[in-house]
C-alpha cells in the first residue's frame, strides 16, 4: 500500500498502470502531441478510461541530449493541467520533475506522487518531497539526461544501482519521510547501454531486497529499438513483453504510453505470477 496525501492510498497488491502525458514539444515519444490543456485532458481521460491508475504528467523532457528548460516555463505547461485534471476527475497524478519549486506548486495543485528521475538529490527538493506529504519515486540516473548516454560504465550495475537507491531511502528516512510513501526505480535508459538495461531487467528481484514497490518504465525506449530495429512508434510489442517481464521479475508499478495493451498484458502476467507462486508455496 502507498500512501499518498490527504489520506489516501494506492493498492500495490497487483501491479498497476502508470500512463505517461508529456506536455513537452521535444520529448522521445510524443513530444508536441499533446500540447494544449483540452488535447492533453483528452489523453489523460483515455488512459483512465483505459484502466490506468496513476497519470505522470511532465513538463520537462529528460530524453539523452535534453535541453533544460526553466521553472516558470515548466509550470505554465503542467499546472493548469493538474489543476483542471484533479478538479473533473478523482484520480491520481505523478508530477515528472527534478525542480523542487516544480514539485511544491505541483503537489499544490493536486498531485500526489513526485516522480523525480534525479532521486530529490536537488538542493531543497527533499525537504520540499517531506513537507508536501507527496509520495516519491526515487529513480537511478547515472549523469544528466544531456550526457547520460554518452559511454556510460559501471563495474556492476546491479550493485551501484541498488546501492544508490539505498542511499537516497536511508536520505529520505532521514528527514522524516516513511517507507510507506517511497518507490524506486531502477532507471532504465539512464545513464545505461542496451546490456545495463538487460542486467537490470534479468536482475530485477534483486531490488526487492530494499522492501520498496518498483516501478519500471521501458516504454518505446531506445533499449527495445536496438533490440528490434523498430522505430519509436513501433514499439509496443516490444514494450508489452518487457512490461510481461517486468511484473513476473516483481514490478509493482508499468510507467507506459500504451496503457490499455499494457494494462492486459500486466494481468495476465501477474496472474501468472500468482499461479507458479501458489503451487510453490508450501502445503
Amino acid at each position: 500500500m502507498l500512501e499518498l496525501p490527504r489520506g489516501r492510498r494506492l493498492d500495490l497488491s497487483s501491479p498497476v498502470v502508470m500512463g505517461v502525458l508529456n506536455v513537452t514539444p521535444d520529448s522521445f515519444s510524443d513530444g508536441g502531441r499533446h500540447i494544449g490543456i483540452d488535447t492533453a485532458l483528452a489523453a489523460a481521460y483515455r488512459m483512465l478510461d483505459e484502466g490506468a491508475a496513476i497519470i505522470d504528467v511532465g513538463g520537462e523532457s529528460t530524453r539523452p541530449g535534453a535541453d533544460p528548460v526553466s521553472v516558470a516555463e515548466e509550470c505554465d505547461r503542467v499546472l493548469p493541467l493538474i489543476e483542471r485534471l484533479c478538479g473533473e476527475r478523482d484520480c491520481i497524478v505523478s508530477i515528472d520533475t527534478m525542480k523542487p519549486e516544480v514539485m511544491r506548486e505541483a503537489c499544490r495543485a493536486g498531485a500526489a506522487i513526485i516522480n523525480d528521475v534525479n532521486a530529490l538529490q536537488a538542493p531543497g527538493a527533499i525537504e520540499v518531497a517531506a513537507a508536501e506529504n507527496a509520495a516519491i519515486c526515487l529513480m537511478h540516473m547515472q549523469g544528466e539526461p544531456r550526457t547520460m548516454q554518452v559511454a556510460p560504465v559501471y563495474a556492476s550495475v546491479v550493485d551501484e544501482v541498488g546501492a544508490f537507491l539505498g542511499l537516497r531511502i536511508a536520505a529520505c528516512l532521514a528527514q522524516g519521510i516513511p517507507a510507506s510513501r517511497l518507490l524506486i526505480d531502477p532507471g532504465f535508459g539512464f545513464g545505461k547501454t542496451l546490456a545495463h538495461n538487460l542486467e537490470l531487467l534479468a536482475h530485477l528481484p534483486s531490488f526487492q531486497s530494499l522492501h520498496l514497490p518498483i516501478l519500471v518504465g521501458m516504454s518505446r525506449k531506445g533499449m527495445l529499438g536496438q533490440l528490434t530495429g523498430r522505430a519509436v512508434v513501433d514499439r509496443t510489442a516490444a514494450g508489452l513483453a518487457a512490461a510481461t517481464l517486468a511484473v513476473w521479475n516483481g514490478a509493482s508499478i508499468v510507467r507506459t504510453h500504451d496503457v490499455a495493451a499494457t494494462v492486459d498484458a500486466v494481468k495476465v502476467a501477474d496472474s501468472v505470477r500468482r499461479a507458479a507462486q501458489a503451487v510453490s508455496a508450501p502445503s
